[in-house]
């Protein structure tokens, strides 16, 4: 009897693992039963791809995505493929509640912009308060003012036979002088005959001269006001005791004035009142 009629035993048939693909070989046809198996798991995967697809609206392309290459596994392998991960939901913003009010959070550009504005503002109030405090103030100072208090010891005019050009009005050293107008300092220092002296230039054209000091408190140049203190009283130069040498000449230092005369026309008096007034207390 031939070997081939015998009932020797079968020759065992070897499938290769999945995914081999070697030369020659060829894959042995599953069995029914299996094709039904992933008929099966190919109906559940169309199934949820549809219902996927009906809901689809809340998945994102990524989401689609994820179910199409696990369909593609689930074919390739037979094996369902790892769930894609479920898109985080957005933070639900903070509710305010009476207990925990929502929080008031200004911009950091509007906060600027308000705080430029208040300094703007407090800037300009503070230079409008200044100068108007500045116009009281030059309100409120004379136009013109008794050069020093004290006793009136010589008039204006021929004394020993010499022309004395101003009055005098003594007092203790050290007595203040003031400015008689509003104006500017042109000499501040020793002159023959006054020790020292100062000249003030008025801004219409009235010059002041004021002789014997023993201190000067102003320099060349100087802007001065009328009731300023400008030296301080003493007996320098051609004199007999402390005192001051007072002159005014009109027409930017041109023509002697009797200081008197010139002091009555402002309404001032030689005893500082206002009005006129002749003698000194």
């Amino acid at each position: 009897m031939n070997e081939s009629h015998q009932g020797g035993s079968a020759t065992p048939v070897v499938i290769p693992a999945r995914g081999s693909s070697g030369t020659g070989r060829h894959r042995v046809p599953a069995p029914p039963h299996a094709l039904r198996g992933r008929a099966a798991v190919l109906a559940v995967a169309a199934g949820a791809a549809v219902s996927a697809a009906s809901a689809g609206s809340a998945l994102g392309a990524g989401g689609t995505q994820a179910t199409e290459s696990g369909d593609i596994a689930l074919l390739a392998g037979g094996e369902a493929a790892p769930a894609p991960a479920a898109p985080q939901a957005p933070a639900t913003p903070a509710v305010a509640t009476p207990s925990q009010p929502a929080p008031v959070v200004a911009a950091d550009d509007v906060a600027e912009d308000l705080r430029s504005t208040i300094v703007s503002t407090l800037k300009a109030g503070t230079e409008i308060n200044t100068q108007r405090e500045i116009a009281e103030e030059k309100a409120r100072r004379p136009q013109i003012a008794l050069p020093a208090v004290g006793a009136f010891t010589s008039p204006y005019g021929m004394r020993w036979g010499v022309m004395h050009a101003g009055i005098d009005i003594a007092n203790a050293v050290g007595t203040p002088i003031l400015a008689a107008t509003n104006g500017t300092v042109v000499d501040s220092g020793p002159a023959q005959g006054y020790g020292n002296w100062i000249r003030i230039m008025s801004d219409d054209g009235v010059m002041t001269v004021y002789g014997h000091m023993e201190t000067l408190d102003v320099e060349v140049g100087q802007r001065v006001y009328a009731g300023q203190k400008i030296a301080g009283m003493g007996s320098r130069g051609f004199s007999t005791g402390s005192h001051l040498h007072f002159e005014v000449l009109l027409n930017d230092g041109n023509d002697h004035i009797d200081p008197v005369v010139w002091l009555a026309q402002h309404g001032i008096g030689l005893d500082g009142s206002t009005g006129g007034g002749s003698s000194l207390s």
